[in-house]
């Protein structure tokens, strides 16, 4: 696939899987908890839209049409060449690596009513974005280098303020070292 349209194909093909996903979707009997008309109920209700709102200004924060894809499409129709992004940490980059995931995760989580299937899903969704998290890290290792292990070691990858041990680091980082070297 050219490298143009990579990215732009990736979000297009996970956007069609999800949409797939939301209309096929059946509702699965069982309520593991209902919180109607408690003030937990508002807190969660304003978690989740905390949640999207943190999602849309993150994707803001980065260059919103490179993230997408539209850019390298754009770059190839005029028949240039897409600068090679550098390194940077603006606002919410700074406290977590993946604030566009802990915005998803704070959205599919935050449920004054937490149905089976809902469960289900924020399961699957979550262990979608951790899997997603594990090859975007080990390709910006590849692209940049000390600089990323360096971000790695001083923001938490999903949950603003959580450290890692630094043992736990090194065995993620030898991990992609291994990797990369086979």
């Amino acid at each position: 696939m050219p490298h143009c349209i990579e990215r732009s194909t990736y979000v297009i093909a996970a956007t069609l899987a999800l949409a797939l996903l939301l209309w096929q979707w059946r509702p699965l009997p069982g309520i593991l908890w209902d919180l109607r008309e408690t003030t937990a109920a508002t807190i969660l209700t304003v978690l989740f839209w905390v949640g999207w709102a943190v999602l849309l200004i993150s994707t803001c924060l980065v260059n919103h049409f490179e993230l997408f894809g539209l850019a390298q499409v754009w770059a190839y129709f005029r028949g240039r060449e897409l600068p090679q992004p550098s390194f940077r940490t603006p606002g919410l980059y700074r406290v977590v690596r993946h604030p566009i995931y802990f915005g998803f995760v704070i959205g599919f989580w935050s449920a004054p009513v937490m149905t089976t299937g809902h469960l289900m899903f924020a399961i699957a969704t979550t262990g979608y974005i951790l899997v997603g998290i594990f090859f975007e890290e080990r390709d910006l290792i590849a692209a940049y280098g000390q600089t990323y292990r360096d971000y790695r070691r001083r923001v938490p990858m999903l949950v603003p303020f959580f450290k890692r041990s630094m043992k736990a680091e090194e065995l993620a980082t030898t991990n992609v070292r291994r990797q990369r070297a086979s």
